[in-house]
């Protein structure tokens, strides 16, 4: 069983916190050692494949297989069970159902793509490569890597496509010409902003990066590299305030996670995933369904909870009391033993007022019926929001007492930059990143895997 709340991860994930200038080597090192760093990560990749392959007896795809080889069978396979289910039930079934039948048709191809995904065969191309590089540069040995590790970094690399085609090409031709000048200002901060890196964490980059270059002329491989650590800095900053930087649940204690956002973030999809995300690491989970006032919210939350074969705990009337269903939970949760509990909370901005009201009332019943227990408030936000969704944060940090944000939706746009402005102008560290649809695309947050694949071509 692979724990990923407990995965290895760099020392450098520590050691980013300080100041960007200690974690860049000289131009002279760099330089000596490049060539025969890219052979030794070359033979690094093959010898994690073949570990791999060897845990894997069923896996009959050689080395040589391209990622064309494979994509085509699975592709069509998915689209065959998704469209048709939405297709038939639209034309046979009255308006006023389509709702249910709509989570219907979602219960179902979820888990298809959750099987899909499971069952896709490992290839030794570019991508394996990259992400083989990025384990490598973490310290890890070729014979401590999972597949799991693997097919997440491909899918966060693709998923960042978007962004990184916007910013790495044209970054590097920028920062390799010495110090920067006015025009070459401009002109990162044009695509520092597009990408909805937000203007406080765009002077910040700005500025460090020119400071640098003024102290020594760096190559254009070397300047990127430095630009990388500043990002690091800055996602890894919040993290100085954090008692759990690591941020995985507790054993031996009940540890509550509350997530809200706006309608539409995918704060549901976000609780059933990491609640496959726990079950599969052997954590214990259960859900409450305490986002009662929102139409359908609890059905699809039970959905979730089947799908994931998490236990779903929710009062079956309308508009019920959110704290109640908290206490509810709670209880479950004792009495199960359960390592976890996600709990669904409201997401309403029309009246802030109201969801300080909501929020503090369910604290208090934390408070008294689990003492002891690691409470955690997670913002759920849409990536694709860009600067609206950082709005949408600062509001939810006044109305609660957040300890990190989940972004979602990074593979449906270029805005990959949000997950700077998240960490400079809120001041929170970001637990979870989401670059898919599927089950398995949701993973905790690594800022030097997030750069390396917003950065590296």
């Amino acid at each position: 069983m692979f724990n990923w709340f407990r995965r290895k991860t760099k020392k450098a994930d520590s050691e980013a916190v300080s100041e960007p200038t200690e974690q860049v080597t000289t131009p002279e090192t760099e330089t000596s050692s490049q060539e025969t760093t890219q052979e030794d990560y070359l033979a690094w990749a093959k010898t994690a494949y073949k570990n791999i392959q060897q845990g894997q007896p069923s896996t009959e795809t050689p080395p040589e297989t391209t990622q064309e080889d494979v994509t085509p069978d699975i592709e069509p396979e998915t689209l065959e069970v998704a469209e048709p289910v939405t297709e038939t039930e639209t034309e046979q079934v009255p308006a006023w159902m389509k709702k249910s039948d709509r989570l219907e048709a979602l219960k179902e191809t979820a888990m298809e793509t959750a099987t899909v995904e499971d069952t896709t065969p490992l290839t030794f191309d570019e991508e394996f490569v990259w992400s083989a590089k990025v384990l490598a540069a973490q310290g890890r040995a070729p014979d401590d890597v999972s597949q799991e590790e693997i097919n997440w970094l491909k899918r966060l690399r693709q998923g960042l496509g978007k962004s990184r085609r916007g910013l790495a090409n044209q970054l590097k031709s920028i920062v390799g010409q010495g110090p920067l000048n006015e025009d070459a200002i401009m002109e990162i901060e044009a695509l520092l902003l597009q990408a909805d890196t937000g203007l406080e964490a765009t002077d910040y980059i700005i500025s460090t990066l020119q400071n640098k270059l003024l102290e020594e002329a760096l190559p254009p491989e070397q300047a990127l590299e430095y630009l990388k650590s500043i990002l690091r800095e800055i996602l890894d900053r919040p993290l100085q305030k954090v008692v759990n930087p690591g941020f995985a649940p507790e054993k031996d204690v009940l540890n509550i996670w509350l997530l809200t956002g706006v309608n539409g973030a995918g704060k549901t999809t976000t609780i059933g995933k990491l609640s496959h995300l726990a079950q599969q690491s052997g954590y214990n989970c259960i859900i409450a369904a305490a986002d009662t006032f929102r139409a359908a919210a609890v059905q699809q939350v039970q959905v979730w909870g089947e799908r994931t074969n998490t236990p779903v705990i929710a009062n079956p009337g309308k508009n019920t009391d959110p704290a109640a269903v908290v206490f509810d939970g709670i209880s479950a949760a004792q009495a199960r033993q359960a390592d976890l509990l996600l709990v669904d909370t409201a997401g309403r901005l029309q009246n802030k007022k109201n969801l300080m009201v909501e929020l503090a009332k369910i604290r208090r019943i934390i408070d008294k019926k689990a003492e002891k227990a690691q409470v955690e408030s997670l913002l759920v936000l849409d990536a694709t929001l860009g600067q609206n969704g950082l709005r949408q944060a600062q509001v939810f940090s006044e109305a609660a007492n957040l300890s990190g944000v989940v972004l979602t939706k990074l593979d449906g746009s270029a805005k990959g930059g949000v997950a700077l402005a998240v960490a400079k102008q809120l001041d929170l560290p970001i637990r979870f990143i989401g670059v898919g649809e599927g089950i398995e695309d949701l993973r905790p947050f690594s800022s030097y895997e997030f750069v390396e694949a917003l950065l590296n071509e």
